[in-house]
């Protein structure tokens, strides 16, 4: 820790953090040529870059010191609120793509889950590139590629069972984006394009509890009970942790749009995370107020205390 005080002060001025006010914002470093290194936020700017002098050596403060070892400048800006920062924070890491940030850094890799329906055939698609399949009905964005990737190829799997896939032709193989897959079914259950599209959507789970049902009734399904539920359970969690979030955050604030955009997924839910907070500081407040006017009427019944 005292290494990281001499360079931090030898850096920045041992009266670096008196300048600092005590007060919500973002904070920038830059290396020495002027190059944008990181980009954070804090609720308090002179207590967050004050923990980057008294950086100790442990493994997760290893980046602060990296920061430290790199940095030859900081700049901060004040904010209204730490929302304000939050989100400052995003967008700044967005436009400005700095070196070490990492979080927020590459929405463009948020999946999307998109299904269509062509007479008989029901397709489905995983994509982060939404503009080649305009003309699916695109949910999303999800955050989590690797979890939407996991429940979306268990899903095709599942759906092998109830429908019949078709191949893919060699000229659609070739014409699919990087990092997208497409599954085309013929003869699943009637309705079932509807009932997914609810599914994707963070609506309702109807269409895995009705596809669990037949896959009951299956042979092949229950000869491979192991592997089937496994690919259940992860679509249910794919719901649960992905898509029913999503549905909530559009939901609670309003979001006009859909699907939402790639680079407004993590905007959607900091304004999330401050509505769903401000509501639980209002009820909690609300609970308080009550109860201090029933223990008011509560006395008011009982009358003054006896000695």
């Amino acid at each position: 820790m005292t290494h990281t005080m001499h360079l931090f002060d030898r850096k920045f001025g041992t009266d670096f953090l008196a300048g600092v006010p005590p007060v919500a914002g973002v904070y920038h470093l830059y290396d020495a040529a002027g190059v944008l290194l990181y980009v954070g936020k804090a609720r308090n700017l002179r207590r967050r870059l004050g923990q980057y002098r008294t950086t100790r050596r442990l493994k997760a403060h290893r980046k602060r010191r990296t920061l430290v070892r790199a940095a030859a400048r900081i700049e901060w800006q004040v904010c209204a609120s730490e929302l304000d920062a939050l989100l400052t924070e995003i967008r700044d890491i967005q436009a400005l793509a700095p070196q070490k940030n990492v979080a927020g850094a590459f929405p463009f890799l948020y999946p999307f889950v998109g299904i269509r329906a062509e007479g008989g055939d029901v397709r489905f698609c995983l994509t982060t590139t939404p503009g080649a399949f305009a003309s699916f009905d695109l949910h999303g964005a999800f955050r989590s590629r690797l979890r939407t990737r996991e429940a979306f190829l268990a899903l095709m799997r599942l759906l092998r069972f109830v429908g019949h896939a078709t191949p893919r032709r060699r000229a659609d193989r070739a014409s699919t984006p990087r990092y997208s897959h497409v599954y085309t079914f013929r003869r699943l259950p009637a309705g079932s394009a509807e009932n997914w599209a609810a599914l994707l959507r963070g609506i309702s789970r109807q269409a895995l509890t009705d596809l669990s049902l037949r896959l009951l009734e299956h042979p092949g399904a229950r000869a491979r009970s192991a592997e089937v539920g496994k690919d259940l359970r992860s679509v249910g969690r794919w719901f649960d942790e992905e898509a029913t979030p999503l549905a909530a955050a559009i939901a609670t604030t309003g979001h006009v749009g859909y699907p939402v955009a790639q680079r407004d997924r993590d905007t959607l839910f900091l304004k999330f995370a401050a509505v769903a907070h401000d509501t639980r500081y209002s009820g909690a407040s609300s609970r308080c107020a009550s109860s201090a006017s029933q223990i008011q009427v509560d006395e008011r019944r009982s009358g003054p205390p006896t000695s």
